[in-house]
């Protein structure tokens, strides 16, 4: 619903244009028609009387008697074409647009993100995509994807999770603040061109200084670089896993899936934050819930190695888990 009255706001804004110029016809051609008729010797009283007489004509209701000079009678031809048709043709646009958004689709994707508040801007929807933004939907958080030429398959996926898909150039800055980027908690970037993930994130923290950024990168030295240099979370294609993602986009540092019996293992180290779902909760509790095991707990810049089952977590602390990306993806989405 509130993406629906911000897509009719818009609406309205662009329907302003032929109600501006209906509006100029009225007026101007009030005031016209008022100097001309005094020049004929037929006045009207008043040149608010004359615009009130313009409008009647522009709605086949003329007020007062037919005028005898050929330029008055003009007027009474030529103010309804004008006027009504100008209308007309404005408030057909805007029904077939009003009725028909999916000839509009861009920008009714663009109100929907614009709903969105400390969101996710996903950057790419190929199939590591689809896979981070199906993990972090799963987990309860808000998406917004940004992808130029999506495929079919994957925009439909996509949009059954009730996900916004703007189809554009990730560096358009139009795409961007469609995606409320500044208003975004952290923009993820999946494309498969490191050049352009980069020129991305660049153009987000623009809009957005304190985004968090989480960049996919191919080569690890260099994801080490970047990491080092500008403060992102770089994933390396070696280290690339959806879950992986999602937890590093909510601000976790999670190290590279290690398979252990064919099950793909990661340990990884997150604060508590104020607000935190995970606050109180005994962290024998937490372990059965997400199925992970807590390794460590730091409160106060001091360090207990596996805290009893009956402990507490408090907001602030810091706690290390050992586990299943998915499971971390699930622990840190209760965090947020």
């Amino acid at each position: 619903m509130r993406a629906a009255w911000r897509d009719t706001l818009l609406l309205l804004r662009q329907f302003a244009a032929p109600l501006l110029l209906f509006s100029l016809i009225i007026v101007g051609g009030g005031l016209l028609y008022y100097a001309l008729a005094r020049l004929a010797g037929e006045p009207v009283d008043s040149p608010a009387e004359a615009i009130y007489l313009t409008l009647g004509l522009a709605f086949f209701q003329p007020n007062g008697e037919f005028p005898h000079e050929w330029y008055l009678q003009l007027f009474y031809f030529a103010v309804p074409v004008l006027g009504l048709g100008i209308l007309a043709a404005g408030l057909a646009d805007f029904g077939r647009l009003f009725f028909n958004r999916r000839t509009r689709r861009k920008e009714w994707e663009m109100a929907v993100a614009s709903t969105f508040n400390r969101h996710l801007v996903l950057i790419g929807l190929g199939h590591l995509g689809y896979r981070v933004m199906e993990t972090l939907v799963n987990n309860g958080q808000q998406v917004v994807v940004i992808e130029h030429d999506p495929k079919p398959q994957l925009l439909e996926g996509a949009r059954r999770l009730g996900v916004p898909v703007i189809q554009a150039d990730g560096r358009s800055p139009e795409a961007l603040e469609g995606a409320g980027t500044a208003r975004a908690r952290a923009i993820l970037l999946c494309t498969q061109n490191d050049v352009l993930n980069l020129q991305i994130a660049f153009a987000a923290q623009r809009l957005n200084p304190t985004i968090e950024v989480v960049v996919r990168i191919f080569d690890d030295e260099f994801a080490a670089d970047v990491a080092a240099r500008f403060g992102f979370r770089a994933l390396s294609a070696t280290g690339l896993a959806a879950p992986a993602f999602a937890s590093a986009a909510s601000g976790v540092d999670v190290t590279r899936p290690i398979t252990v019996d064919g099950r793909p293992f990661s340990l990884a180290s997150l604060t508590l934050g104020r607000g935190s779902r995970l606050a109180g909760r005994a962290v024998g509790d937490i372990e059965g819930a997400f199925e992970v095991s807590v390794v460590l707990l730091r409160r106060d810049g001091a360090s207990d190695p596996h805290p009893a089952a009956e402990r507490r977590v408090a907001e602030g602390d810091v706690v290390a888990v050992l586990g299943e990306p998915e499971r971390i993806a699930r622990l840190t989405a209760e965090n947020q």
